[in-house]
């Protein structure tokens, strides 16, 4: 029997490193194969306007990625499709189905100039850091809501974070048109404006704003803390099996309070860029859709961190090519916004084939009874 354990281990190892590449495989080749199947509808759509699908495409990819300066506008959109797909992938680990990164984007915003007004006299690192804390518990606390009603009273966490995000939107146009409201700002109402030496300074030799390593150090904590830690663990067991979860003890309305809170702080973490590098006030302009097009970034990366961030470069190099299509095609800004949705649709169809598919199934070895063995 000892002489066997050797060949018995073997094996079992080999079963687990097939069992592990089918699994990933299958979260490698479905997302994919949505996009590629997004690619073509929107193709067939392109063409019935009478425009060529694959000069779009081209057009696509040279405003994305054709030189430095197209990668660096991909990667200033990016920055902020990062830190919102957080808000998303982040409460999934819990089974929960948040899609209020746009309304905790905008909170953040809100409180990170509310914070850099109040402290404009002090050195502009500490400015930031401020401003930073701000955007990061506003946008905690914002979506921390969504995660306390749904544990303690049962209420949906999809469509009250959703409803969440009009809340939001309406806040922001009351606080910019009122209390906040820069009197200079006539056809555009926005908040009074941060100084220059307060905003958030972009990388040398580039415009591209420090967000950028915002959101790749957020992603990567993200990955780690749930990948690599006893807490992450608990975590992914309550979202696995949440009546064994409590059962073995595990604080599951804890769990969720402070997991919904990382995500909407990450949302809100984005919000205090757009405001600190890109706008230097709060206006209509930070309800940019960023929020909802992390919410797509989380689906495709499959809730994982580090995907999240490809997925955000490629998702940012789309939206910053709209400008492009309607100076070369004529075609309207929004259709990046389409092609969007049509994505997304793929994506949440292709939820229903994990598992389904044949090639991506075990197969049971045959089993021959020998006839003479049967007939004893």
């Amino acid at each position: 029997m000892i002489a066997y354990q050797p060949l018995q281990n073997s094996y079992k190892h080999m079963i687990n490193l097939r069992d592990r590449w089918r699994s990933t495989s299958e979260n490698i080749f479905i997302p994919i194969g949505a996009v590629i199947a997004s690619l073509v509808v929107f193709g067939i759509f392109c063409a019935m306007q009478g425009k060529n699908p694959l000069a779009i495409y081209g057009t696509i990819y040279q405003s994305a990625f054709g030189n430095s300066f197209s990668w660096q506008g991909t990667l200033i959109r990016s920055a902020p499709l990062m830190l919102t797909s957080l808000c998303t992938a982040l409460p999934a680990m819990l089974g929960l189905t948040i899609i209020g990164n746009e309304g905790a984007l905008i909170v953040g915003g809100l409180g990170a100039i509310a914070m850099g007004l109040a402290v404009a006299s002090l050195p502009p690192v500490m400015v930031q850091m401020a401003m930073a804390m701000a955007g990061l518990i506003a946008g905690g606390l914002w979506i921390m809501f969504v995660g306390a009603i749904k544990y303690y009273r049962g209420v949906n966490e999809t469509i009250s974070s959703l409803l969440m995000n009009y809340i939001a939107i309406a806040l922001l146009n009351t606080l910019v048109e009122g209390v906040m409201r820069d009197p200079s700002s006539l056809n555009k109402p926005s908040s009074f404006p941060l100084t220059a030496v307060n905003m958030l300074q972009s990388i040398p030799n580039s415009r591209v704003h420090y967000g950028l390593i915002y959101g790749l150090v957020a992603c990567a904590i993200a990955y780690f803390l749930i990948q690599r830690t006893t807490f992450g663990f608990a975590v992914r067991t309550v979202g696995g099996n949440i009546r064994a979860a409590k059962i073995a003890g595990l604080p599951v309305g804890k769990l969720t309070l402070i997991v919904t809170f990382l995500g909407g702080s990450c949302a809100g973490l984005a919000g205090m860029v757009e405001v600190a590098a890109i706008h230097g006030s709060a206006n209509a302009s930070l309800n940019a859709d960023y929020g909802y097009s992390g919410i797509l970034v989380a689906f495709i990366a499959r809730q994982n961190p580090l995907v999240a961030v490809l997925v955000a470069v490629l998702m940012g190099g789309i939206l910053s090519s709209g400008s492009a299509l309607q100076r070369s095609f004529g075609l309207p800004d929004a259709t990046v916004l389409l092609f969007q949705g049509i994505v997304f649709l793929a994506i949440l169809f292709s939820e229903s084939l994990y598992g389904r598919l044949d090639f991506f199934k075990d197969r049971e070895p045959e089993v021959k009874i020998d006839a003479s063995a049967s007939a004893v």
